[in-house]
């Protein structure tokens, strides 16, 4: 295999069972692959091309998909490599590879690629988020504790609580875009991760102290670039609420959520930067993560006895009863097949991942311009 290397279509469509509509299976292969992280956006090139990652070859590499025809054109050729997480400069011209402890900046006109920045000895490299300027790429690193603590985070959360107790030396990291060099813009001894940039304000960020979310001392966070300056970001109501799953609204100033009550409710939400104009809505029904395009529209997805995809539309400004999008039947068995709903930028289309048919794979589904025609959904 070699860069710029193309790969037949494989799409292919199906009448979902649940509620007629047209999916789209963007991906077939024997291997996982996945969409990005859904706090980051993989579409590019004007909404025609669309970034996954995916295992086949027996190696986790990242691949463009075009939409429209489905011809996927491989962009990375690492050897025997298990995880790579990738975001998309805001232009759509560059895309920022984690692999390792190492963060590569990929060219997507010309593939070329180029080492940005490598985790000092003794630290992990977390996830990447470019500024709203594009000048800059953020990350994380943590201290390095997997020779005192058995991890495997991407698979079961193993030592996840363990790693939050050890509060292990973190550092946020600010990355010229174009030609490397960093400079340390927060430290703490905490376990943080979640790296989210506002996709409007070039000085605004959030991040998060990980842990389980009911004992993590506070998990959603901001940051301001300019000052360093970091608050709390949607307080704990009551002991035992779980809050996370943090995501930037388009407008660069709202901040989305997911979290249970203490008595196991679920609900979203959302508030601004500065605390302001918090929205919550429950539900009774349990999910891994939910998103909102900012548009009205929320969609969550489901576990346990759920198998399905939940959509809800504001009317009046107030969110509808709950409706069901199509089946899910997703495991998530480890990160590489988590859902991940998220709509696409004009709010018509939802992309996730399933391992329904036994390996993960991209699909996609329209929302119908006729929203009541969708069932109610009823647990």
């Amino acid at each position: 295999m070699r860069k710029g290397t193309i790969w037949p279509s494989e799409r292919k469509t199906y009448t979902d069972r649940l509620t007629g509509l047209e999916v789209t299976q963007l991906t077939d292969y024997k291997a996982h692959s996945h969409h990005l992280y859904f706090t980051e956006s993989g579409w590019y090139d004007r909404g025609q091309r669309l970034l996954f990652v995916s295992d086949r070859g027996n190696s986790a590499n990242l691949y463009s998909l075009h939409v429209e025809s489905g011809e996927i054109t491989q962009l990375t050729v690492y050897p025997d490599n298990d995880q790579l997480d990738a975001s998309l400069l805001p232009d759509g011209s560059a895309a920022f590879i984690k692999k390792d402890r190492s963060l590569f900046r990929l060219d997507l006109s010309t593939l070329e690629e180029v080492l940005l920045y490598e985790a000092p000895d003794g630290y992990r490299l977390g996830n990447a988020s470019a500024t709203a300027c594009g000048s800059y790429v953020l990350t994380c690193v943590q201290e390095d504790l997997s020779s005192s603590i058995r991890l495997d985070l991407g698979n079961g959360y193993v030592g996840h609580r363990e790693l939050m107790e050890a509060a292990p030396h973190s550092m946020i990291i600010r990355i010229d875009a174009e030609k490397g060099g960093a400079e340390k813009v927060y430290e703490a001894k905490r376990f943080i991760t979640h790296i989210n940039a506002s996709p409007v304000e070039p000085w605004l960020m959030t991040f998060c102290h990980e842990g389980p979310w009911h004992l993590v001392d506070h998990r959603i966070w901001g940051l301001d670039l300019r000052s360093g300056e970091a608050w709390q970001i949607r307080a704990r109501l009551e002991p035992g609420e779980k809050v996370g799953h943090e995501f930037f609204y388009p407008d660069g100033h709202t901040i989305g959520y997911h979290g249970f009550r203490a008595n196991g409710t679920n609900f979203f939400g959302s508030i601004r930067y500065d605390n302001t104009g918090m929205e919550e809505t429950e539900f009774p029904f349990n999910t891994w993560h939910a998103y909102a395009d900012g548009l009205g529209q929320a969609i969550v997805d489901g576990k346990g006895d759920v198998k399905s995809l939940t959509v809800w539309r504001k009317i009046g400004g107030v969110y509808d009863d709950p409706r069901t999008l199509c089946e899910l039947r997703c495991s998530f068995h480890s990160q590489k097949v988590h859902a991940h709903p998220r709509f696409s930028a004009d709010g018509k289309q939802v992309l996730f991942t399933s391992d329904k048919n036994g390996y993960g794979n991209l699909y996609l589904v329209q929302v119908p311009e006729q929203f009541d025609s969708l069932p109610l959904f009823t647990p």
